[in-house]
């Protein structure tokens, strides 16, 4: 056998044995192509075969079947090994194994989904803007203006106009795209001062435009154009009317209060320091302290516990009083130890029991009683922030927001809540339902309160608030940094005004 020929067996032999190895301390293989999905690794769907110099490689799924010859190796890292391949006619390229249960292994396995993604939303822009040049595609993180790798976005320009334009991929956040492309929006109107910046088109995929649908028509008409589409599995691109999604994940619960007398018997774990009692839906009493509920009342029935909950009888009364004065000491704003997990934990919720105790400190038109948490419910589970629901002197009903730390979606889901709220007013529902007993609800359209420690606003907040009707009556307090301890209001700005 030729020198050369042995020299070829012998990297073959190694690439297989560099494969093997890698595969074998894999826990969550896959195979990527540039420019090409992510194909999974598993049993019955790989095979590498050696035949004399040549090492071939083979991979399928349902939809795809890979064949390349391996060249090459390089050095495995956490999560990654590189192959020199070579494809038809001889051409060469690279792919690589990823450990997808790795570090490495997995972004860069979202960064290829994120590149392949990026040109289907070519294909759907050449198709619905076939005269315009894109002039700007991109997947690149861009942190000082907040705009996310995990949205392509694209800037299109014909003559001196423009469209900003972003999508959302399969199983991302389709509401949230609404965030980030009002974000690129009045980016490209900053930079495009020649160009005409005139909407933002949307493209979110079928079956998941809703949310984002009622977002948009609470938009301002007047400052941008808004265009929304929907995509499918095989690239069919339709435009979508907002109207037509007026259906809301929304319910509003009966509210009846308990009983008078109801529960008498648990009244010395109520008396605890620190205890607060919060009336919920159907008759129910949640027992907290600073927000953390550790028991909750129904009836003449108490369960209690952090974790899992447990029925208490008349023995386990001292039992739970130890649990009610623990969380008192560990979530005490004078707590020595402010690591401890008591004390860091639900921090939304601390932030709600202060608004609740000190509601006439955040706006002096409000009613201190009554107030409401998550109501109307959400039918999608859990929020990123807190709601309470509350009534001024005039009738109107107030939307109060609770954010404890920087969250760019602030806006927008406070809007969620606050659509919801209309939708139950405009219908009559809260009266009938058992909500603000002899208060005579004003019809117009409620406030909006956000609520966040002055530092803690996204600097977002006041460019996503830009774009709201002006039929939304929004203002935002700024409270301070020892919040814990008492709420001191630090400013109060209307609308998108910002900060002297």
């Amino acid at each position: 056998m030729p020198p050369e020929r042995r020299a070829a067996g012998r990297c073959g032999e190694e690439a297989r044995a560099a494969i093997e190895a890698f595969l074998e301390g894999a826990r969550q293989p896959a195979l990527l192509e540039p420019g090409e999905e992510l194909l999974p690794l598993g049993d019955g769907n790989f095979a590498l075969e050696l035949r004399g110099a040549r090492l071939t490689l083979q991979a399928w799924d349902r939809t795809r079947n890979l064949t390349r010859r391996v060249t090459g190796v390089g050095v495995a890292s956490a999560g990654r090994l590189e192959m020199v391949v070579e494809r038809f006619a001889r051409r060469e390229g690279h792919m690589y194994l990823l450990d997808l249960a790795r570090r490495a292994g997995a972004e860069m396995g979202r960064r290829s989904g994120r590149l392949v993604f990026r040109e289907r939303f070519r294909l759907f822009l050449r198709r619905q803007f076939p005269e315009w040049m894109l002039a700007e595609l991109s997947t690149e993180p861009n942190l000082q203006h907040s705009l996310s790798p995990a949205f392509p976005r694209a800037f299109l320009r014909h003559g001196q106009h423009g469209w900003a334009a972003i999508a959302c991929p399969e199983g991302g956040d389709a509401a949230g795209a609404v965030s980030f492309g009002l974000i690129w929006l009045a980016y490209l109107r900053r930079r495009e001062r020649r160009v005409t910046v005139e909407g933002l088109a949307l493209y979110l995929p079928q079956g998941h435009e809703r949310a984002a649908a009622l977002r948009l028509l609470c938009l301002n008409p007047a400052a941008a154009r808004f265009e929304l589409f929907r995509y499918s599995d095989e690239d069919f691109v339709a435009p979508v009317d907002p109207r037509d999604h007026g259906n809301l994940d929304t319910r509003l619960e009966p509210f009846r209060r308990p009983a008078p007398g109801a529960g008498a018997r648990w009244q010395g774990i109520a008396a605890v320091p620190g205890v607060e009692q919060v009336l919920k839906s159907g008759g129910r009493v949640s027992l907290r302290v600073r927000g953390i509920e550790f028991a909750e009342l129904d009836g003449e029935d108490l369960s209690f516990g952090l974790g899992h909950r447990h029925p208490a009888g008349e023995q386990d009364m001292k039992q739970v009083e130890r649990v009610a004065e623990q969380l008192d000491r560990a979530r005490s704003p004078e707590a020595a130890d402010r690591d401890h997990p008591l004390y860091r934990q639900y921090p939304e919720a601390w932030l709600e029991s202060q608004a609740r105790a000190h509601l006439q400190i955040l706006d002096a038109t409000l009613r201190p009683e009554p107030v409401y948490g998550q109501v109307p419910a959400f039918a999608g589970g859990e929020r990123g922030i807190l709601d309470l629901l509350a009534v001024d002197h005039a009738g109107r009903l107030v939307v109060v927001e609770l954010k404890a730390s920087a969250d760019l979606h602030l806006p927008l889901q406070a809007l969620d809540y606050w659509i919801r709220v209309k939708w139950h007013l405009d219908r009559g529902e809260f009266g009938p339902a058992g909500y603000f007993p002899g208060i005579e609800l004003a019809p117009g359209p409620p406030r909006l309160l956000l609520v966040a420690p002055s530092l803690e606003f996204h600097p977002s907040t006041e460019t996503l608030l830009e774009f709201f009707s002006p039929a939304i009556e929004v203002e935002r307090v700024g409270i301070g940094v020892e919040w814990r301890k008492g709420l001191q209001v630090m400013f109060r700005l209307t609308g998108s005004e910002r900060p002297r």
